[in-house]
């Protein structure tokens, strides 16, 4: 990755919290994820298993991290594994880590290279009475691909069948929610330069601009300040496009009186950062644009005022559908009687706001953390996003800020990006 070194505290301290949830005389063997082909000796770009950064910050391919706090041998309870250096590989794929330097990246000291594995992994099972392995258990799972963990688990369980098998990812899915303070200054960073792309754009985005150069703007600033890239897909959508909620088509021409909808954030040292704004192409709302923008500008701060450890996803929504169905009777959007004889199922509301408002944030842009009925934990980091989607005045406006729900109150580490309409307006007369 392009990030300066990162403290390995970061990852010793993930590890000591996993391995403080498991079970007596148990070993947890999480995997990398696959090297995808595309075409012939082609592969897609190389996306760590989010876990396994999360326990280790190494980002390299054939890598495993084996814990087991009851070996017998003090050396083996922490064993990172990874991929002999090859030469000849080195040659095309560019280098790979040595042991020391896997050392300064994890914490971990002890590393076996995964062709020595197998021998030494059968002893230790032999001696451990459960085993911890990894799926992919994030509620927004959508593909089924047996990826390296599954057909891990499946040979695992043909070797040996009379252990008991665990669910890393219960474990992972609780600690991966609440974020340390090593955490946070590593998401703070990408948040930071989230900020600057966005300061950029705002002196550069003006009628006749494409959606496809502002994108380049921010990949631009991204890169020269040592993001790894997007965070995900930027979606530069204006006009009627900004309905369209994962627009990521990003080629057509932001033309005068238009709004352009900007959802983008910087990835930095395997943490994500994720923002949107919505400005004028010309620089100026218009009446009726800035009534809207206030409007999601309200809703964006009624959310964070009640976004707070022990809430429910599913309450938090309630809330924020009633105060989402008074501001639309204000815009006009829908009556009085609307919300009255409204289908609970369907409230009115929905028909100008239709997605969630919040997830969770991390090394995951949708990370793992509590169901949609289960309590908010206390230093979660998630968004915060309200919309406003007319298709009859063909105009979407969204805004997102990235919260730390901490005990003492929110933090919002975007709080110095521009969010009013003033501020905004004022940045790009400039």
């Amino acid at each position: 990755m392009k990030n300066l070194p990162l403290d390995s505290q970061t990852f010793i301290k993930n590890r000591q919290r996993f391995i403080a949830e498991m079970q007596p005389h148990s070993i947890a063997i999480i995997n990398s994820n696959d090297e995808l082909p595309t075409n012939g000796d082609a592969l897609y770009k190389f996306q760590q298993n989010a876990d396994l950064y999360w326990l280790t910050g190494v980002e390299q391919e054939d890598t495993m991290v084996i814990l087991y706090p009851d070996n017998p041998d003090p050396k083996y309870r922490e064993v990172l594994v990874l991929v002999r250096p090859n030469e000849l590989k080195e040659k095309w794929d560019g280098h790979r880590l040595r042991k020391d330097e896997a050392l300064a990246v994890s914490g971990i000291a002890t590393v076996v290279w995964l062709d020595a594995l197998d021998a030494m992994l059968q002893q230790w099972i032999h001696e451990a009475t459960n085993i911890y392995l990894n799926s992919n258990e994030n509620n927004r799972k959508a593909s089924l691909v047996p990826v390296r963990d599954y057909r891990y688990a499946e040979e695992l369980r043909a070797r040996y069948p009379l252990h008991t098998y665990l669910r890393a990812a219960v474990i992972l899915k609780k600690l991966r929610a609440v974020k340390t303070q090593e955490e946070i200054k590593i998401m703070q960073v990408a948040m930071d330069i989230t900020e600057k792309a966005f300061r950029r754009l705002l002196t550069f985005i003006r009628p006749g601009v494409w959606e496809h150069e502002i994108q380049a703007e921010i990949v631009h600033e991204f890169l020269r300040n040592r993001s790894d890239g997007e965070a995900y897909t930027s979606i530069i959508a204006s006009g009627d496009r900004a309905r369209t909620l994962h627009y990521v088509t990003n080629n057509l021409e932001c033309k005068d009186g238009e709004l352009v909808l900007m959802d983008f954030g910087a990835a930095y040292g395997g943490y994500n950062a994720d923002l949107t704004r919505t400005v004028p192409v010309n620089g100026k709302f218009s009446a009726r644009q800035r009534q809207v923008y206030d409007a999601c500008l309200h809703l964006h701060n009624y959310c964070r005022s009640i976004l707070k450890p022990g809430i429910t996803i599913a309450k938090y929504h309630e809330m924020v559908g009633i105060e989402a169905g008074k501001e639309f009777v204000k815009l006009g959007l829908i009556t009085e009687a609307d919300i009255k004889n409204q289908d609970p199922e369907t409230p009115a509301y929905r028909k100008y706001l239709y997605h969630g408002i919040s997830h969770h944030l991390g090394v995951g842009v949708h990370d793992l953390g509590p169901s949609f009925f289960q309590p908010i934990p206390e230093d979660s980091v998630m968004t915060i996003e309200p919309g406003i989607y007319i298709e009859e005045e063909q105009m979407g406006v969204r805004i997102e800020n990235n919260i730390w729900i901490t005990a003492k109150g929110n933090i919002d580490l975007m709080k110095n990006i521009p969010i009013t309409a003033d501020e905004i307006e004022a940045l790009m007369k400039k």
